[in-house]
């Protein structure tokens, strides 16, 4: 039997998540939402036309769907998250969970309370290489240093600089570039080696009030990972972890494109695996397998506790403050 999916959002990655969705088999596409019933309905017209919902509320109360896909502004992810579980759907909900570690907390506390299940829609730690890449640091010996990078130019960079006040540099939605694509290496780093004893950061701030590209570093003991996010430049760099034994490199993290180790004696490997063309599809797939087996309190809500501490101590480090910083304790 497969998941009644609803979604909420219809741009490209819901579009993404939902064609992944349907290859696993998995789901069938009942719900979407969309602020205006035009959007909507040119949404669903490409998925054979499943209800549109236009009234959260509405959608939440119905029994259309048992799972919610939320693809809204970061800054909407609690509040829309905690409707639907409160009405007894199954959350996966877009990185970063929410706009800080209290909300985080909240909506943790909501699927615990509901008895449903929330997973964070962190892709790069549900995708075949990434398992390689854990299975792999032993070869590397004692870990001494990392560097993980994602650093992109932003397609809404020069919409900024023209006037324009696009989500993706707007700190009213809860954005930026280290809640965006500095998510990636951050959270890699959580899901390989848990909580860092310390972190330190800095970044360069936009007008806007939201950082443009900035540095992370993370202590853990005798090894550090150092972290480079942008999205005001591109680079073509790989990310590599260290060890005494040898190397690890790993071509776009984000999605663990390739993976080749550098033993320090011996002949270099590639020990990656194939992946799916989309890989959005792994996280649905563990998702659908979470819901299933009920498995309310899995170990990736851990991961997304920490990764949301870390983002809310970073920020305060840098000076970005979000609206909902007002209402921390």
């Amino acid at each position: 039997m497969t998941l009644r999916l609803a979604v909420v959002g219809t741009h490209w990655i819901t579009d993404s998540f939902v064609s992944a969705a349907l290859e696993s088999g998995l789901y069938t596409l009942s719900a979407v939402y969309s602020r205006t019933p035009e959007q909507g309905a040119a949404f669903a017209a490409r998925y054979g036309s499943p209800a549109v919902f236009t009234d959260l509320q509405t959608m939440a109360e119905s029994d259309l769907a048992e799972v919610v896909y939320i693809a809204s502004p970061n800054s909407l992810h609690c509040e829309q998250s905690c409707l639907f579980m409160r009405h007894g759907k199954h959350v996966i909900c877009e990185k970063p969970l929410a706009s800080d570690d209290v909300q985080a907390a909240k909506m943790i506390a909501c699927a615990k309370q509901h008895r449903v299940v929330l997973f964070e829609a962190f892709k790069t730690a549900t995708l075949p290489n990434f398992r390689v890449i854990r299975d792999t640091l032993p070869a590397l010996g004692k870990l001494r240093k990392a560097l993980l990078q994602y650093c992109q130019y932003s397609s809404r960079y020069q919409p900024y600089l023209a006037g324009e006040n696009p989500n993706t540099f707007n700190p009213q939605f809860s954005n930026g570039s280290v809640m965006d694509i500095g998510f990636y290496p951050l959270a890699s780093a959580v899901a390989l080696w848990g909580a860092p004893r310390g972190v330190k950061a800095q970044a360069s701030l936009l007008e806007s009030g939201v950082d443009a590209h900035g540095t992370v570093i993370l202590d853990y003991g005798d090894f550090d990972v150092t972290i480079l996010h942008s999205k005001v430049s591109d680079s073509v760099l790989s990310s590599e972890i260290q060890g005494e034994e040898g190397s690890l490199v790993i071509s776009k993290l984000s999605t663990c494109e390739g993976i080749t180790l550098h033993p320090r004696q011996g002949a270099v490997q590639s020990p990656g695996v194939a992946q799916y063309d989309n890989a959005m599809r792994s996280e649905a797939e563990l998702f659908a397998r979470l819901v299933a087996e009920q498995q309310i309190d899995h170990p990736a809500l851990e991961v997304s506790l920490i990764t949301a501490r870390l983002l809310t101590d970073i920020r305060r480090q840098t000076g970005v403050r979000f609206p909902s910083d007002d209402a921390m304790p």
